[in-house]
């Protein structure tokens, strides 16, 4: 994200506001909100880009990818645990699976991704509102309507049934007793707007950034979505498509997984299909381009520009079951760092003495002297990514692996067998003759390690129900015997909603 966008942050702030006013405002009949009408804020398609833009300004924030939502899918999940017990009870609440309706985390991203989705609606209202040919003007709502998606595919995953927004709000007041849509309509609505962004946005975006999205960026979700709700024919063939014009669309594998994660990572990196962008030593309102995961993940005690919070922290099960000869390993863990001028192990760190994460803190380009600020462009969705979807919707579609289901984990395991100035054999490419069961057990462990603190893994153990094995199980990594399979796939809606609207019930199950 460039500054132009970051202050289209500022100027969209009345339009986002609307969204999170209709959600959270207890005082709405009593607080005039003045009218706005697409007509009279849209003259031209610069004026929808700018609405677009501003949407796109309002994931790269503190309350979303900045730290808070990312922060709470990462301690979802087995692979990340709580480090210094200190940290804020609402962020032990839900690594710990004991959050109520109250949790501080979900009372902040809850009206930031209506923000979103709000600036989204904007956009498409004011480009319908210029009356274009649709070869002008669809782009740009295909655009708006790809970041709307991408805002409700986070939100039914965690929270199931919300709220469904699919125009700009005018007037608060009108839908100040709206109730929930359900789940499948959600995802029906999700799949039509990546469908149209499929039909209409560019192969390319100017510069080929991969801040905005594409051709290719709708298909890959589309293959991610159909892979949610299992309909792995779906999820093959889009991932297919990905795969089939990877050229077309710019895609590959970087050669150094490690390049992945160096900040400042060039706009255009060939591995990222969408990246949100954050902008190195910079910042604005409402927590925009406030990236704090490189401190929520470093190490405490450890010399500037590498100290951290130790707050999200794998267990050490984590780290000691993945094998030492995988190259993304070395990528995705710290174990020694330089303390005092020495470098230290992590048995000697001063508050959680467990390997760190290393993807966010070691390369975070610039930033300040614990990493915040970064210069970080977070992949939502890469390219190996779309090659495990390909494997794993292709062994569901075929009751097992083929050779080109198993090509597609090779191609992954090539690149983590390549270390800077050598070439090891470790991991090994799949052998074949797999049972479909267990090719699919390796793609979900593949994903784990491939994508590994990259917010993935908790989705992954939702979809698959794999919550009682891993948080319960006799091998599990980070356990949690209180984990509840009837309550805890998903995070309670907030309190506060529920109070202002009661048509917004009944609660999440538990909570």
């Amino acid at each position: 994200m460039n500054k132009k966008m970051k202050r289209y942050i500022n100027k969209l702030f009345f339009l986002s506001l609307l969204g999170s006013l209709l959600l959270s405002c207890a005082d709405l009949e009593e607080r005039p909100v003045g009218i706005l009408a697409p007509e009279s804020l849209f003259k031209t398609p610069a004026d929808v880009r700018t609405a677009i833009l501003g949407a796109y300004g309002w994931i790269a924030t503190e309350r979303l990818y900045g730290r808070q939502f990312v922060t709470a899918l990462m301690l979802r999940s087995d692979m990340v645990d709580i480090g210094d017990r200190g940290t804020p009870a609402e962020r032990q609440q839900v690594n710990d699976f004991n959050m109520d309706d109250n949790n501080g985390m979900v009372n902040v991203f809850w009206p930031y991704w209506y923000q979103v989705i709000s600036a989204a609606n904007a956009a498409i209202s004011g480009a319908e509102s210029l009356n274009l040919p649709e070869n002008e003007i669809n782009p740009l709502i295909a655009e708006a309507r790809f970041v709307r998606a991408f805002a409700y595919y986070h939100l039914v995953r965690v929270f199931g049934d919300v709220p469904y927004l699919d125009r700009f709000i005018t007037d608060p007041s009108a839908v100040k007793d709206i109730s929930k849509t359900p789940a499948a309509t959600i995802y029906q609505n999700i799949i039509a707007d990546l469908q149209f962004g499929k039909q209409w946005l560019p192969d390319n975006q100017p510069a080929n950034v991969r801040s905005r999205a594409t051709k290719g960026t709708a298909a890959s979700y589309l293959a991610s979505v159909y892979l949610t709700l299992a309909d792995y024919q779906k999820a093959y063939t889009e991932a297919k498509f990905v795969i089939d014009n990877k050229d077309r669309f710019g895609y590959g594998l970087v050669a150094d997984f490690q390049d992945l994660f160096r900040a400042p990572q060039p706009n255009n990196l060939r591995e990222h299909i969408f990246a949100i962008d954050f902008l190195g030593l910079q910042s604005a309102g409402g927590g925009a381009n406030d990236d704090i995961i490189p401190p929520m993940t470093g190490i405490r005690g450890a010399d500037a520009p590498r100290s951290g919070w130790s707050v999200a922290v794998p267990s050490l099960a984590v780290y000691n079951t993945w094998d030492s000869r995988d190259y993304r390993k070395e990528v995705s863990f710290e174990d020694s760092i330089l303390i005092g001028g020495v470098l230290r192990p992590y048995t000697v760190f001063a508050n959680t003495k467990r390997p760190h994460i290393a993807k966010y803190t070691r390369f975070a380009g610039n930033s300040n002297a614990e990493g915040r600020y970064s210069d970080h462009n977070y992949a939502a969705m890469r390219y190996a990514e779309v090659l495990l979807i390909a494997a794993e919707a292709l062994a569901e579609v075929n009751n097992g692996p083929n050779a080109e289901a198993i090509g597609y984990v090779n191609q992954i395991r090539e690149r983590a067998r390549n270390w800077p100035g050598k070439n090891t054999n470790y991991p090994a490419d799949v052998p074949t003759g797999m049972s479909k069961d267990a090719f699919i057990d390796l793609v979900l462990n593949e994903r784990r390690l491939e994508l590994a603190f990259e917010y993935k893994r908790w989705y992954d153990i939702k979809r698959r129900k794999l919550g009682q094995e891993v948080f319960t199980g006799p091998t599990s990594l980070e356990p949690h015997p209180n984990f509840d399979p009837n309550r805890d796939y998903l995070m309670p809606l907030p309190r506060i909603e529920l109070q202002v609207n009661p048509n917004l019930g009944p609660q999440n199950p538990g909570y």
